[in-house]
């Protein structure tokens, strides 16, 4: 008998059913590993930066606001309790120069602002952390782009029987008043909608929705920059302004006119 060789094993050059799955479980692992050593260090980092905005911010309201609302925000004889207005009403109060106020007063009148725009987050981060409130909006709902007819009528009914059809103001009672709205910033025209500062009621997001109170801001930033049709607005204070106007100069220079003819004919 003659020996014979064993014929060679041919390889398929296939995987093993499980390798394909093994290699998606190892990739997956690696990815989401990476990813999550990223989000904590990202997290880690946005979360010191945060302690640290709330810390400065407290220093500043321990050094300029705690005087009349307490150290820690609670309020005293001389100030309200700021527990719970959130960063929104730091950002309207402060940014526009209300607070501090110079002096106790029938209200807080607009002044130049004493911070820097930092300084003002840092103290509203604060404030903030003392107990859920409004929150500074996204720059989508102050951009001023929303349906200027819905804004006026929304105007008309919420906010015209105080500040004027047009915005340009009005007094109140007891030597209080409401601002006029022209060159307002449109973030300072939605923290007074949502915070209701001084004798302003407050709109919430159940009153108002955030694209409503948008669609307000597009109204006033239309009136502000669209020219009358009707010529000379007389300070824009509507038909009490115009009726004096009318009864002091044009009847008035009627009668000045017919003395004039009077003394000429005689």
């Amino acid at each position: 008998m003659s020996s014979t060789s064993p014929a060679p094993v041919r390889r398929s050059g296939r995987r093993h059913p499980l390798a394909t799955a093994a290699l998606l479980v190892v990739g997956l692992l690696a990815t989401g590993g990476a990813y999550a050593l990223a989000t904590t260090s990202a997290t880690a980092e946005t979360t010191a930066a945060s302690e640290q905005m709330v810390e400065d911010g407290g220093k500043l309201f321990a050094a300029n606001c705690a005087s009349c609302h307490g150290l820690q925000g609670a309020g005293t004889d001389a100030g309200p309790s700021v527990i719970g207005v959130g960063a929104l009403a730091v950002d309207f109060q402060v940014g526009t120069g209300r607070m501090p106020m110079a002096a106790s007063g029938p209200q807080a009148e607009e002044k130049p602002v004493q911070f820097t725009q930092e300084q003002i987050d840092a103290m509203g981060a604060w404030v903030a952390s003392l107990a859920p409130g409004p929150a500074v909006p996204p720059d989508r709902y102050l951009a001023g782009d929303g349906d200027a007819a819905i804004g006026a009528e929304l105007f008309r009914i919420n906010c015209a029987m105080c500040h004027n059809v047009a915005g340009a103001g009005g007094a109140l009672t007891e030597g209080k008043y409401a601002p006029g709205l022209a060159g307002v910033d449109p973030v300072h025209v939605y923290g007074a909608m949502s915070t209701g500062p001084q004798n302003m009621p407050v709109f919430s997001d159940l009153n108002l929705t955030p694209e409503e109170k948008n669609d307000i801001i597009t109204y006033l930033k239309y009136v502000e920059e669209t020219p009358s049709v009707g010529g000379f607005e007389l300070g824009s204070l509507g038909p009490v302004s115009e009726g004096l106007f009318i009864w002091i100069f044009g009847l008035g220079g009627l009668v000045a006119v017919t003395i004039w003819l009077t003394a000429k004919s005689n």
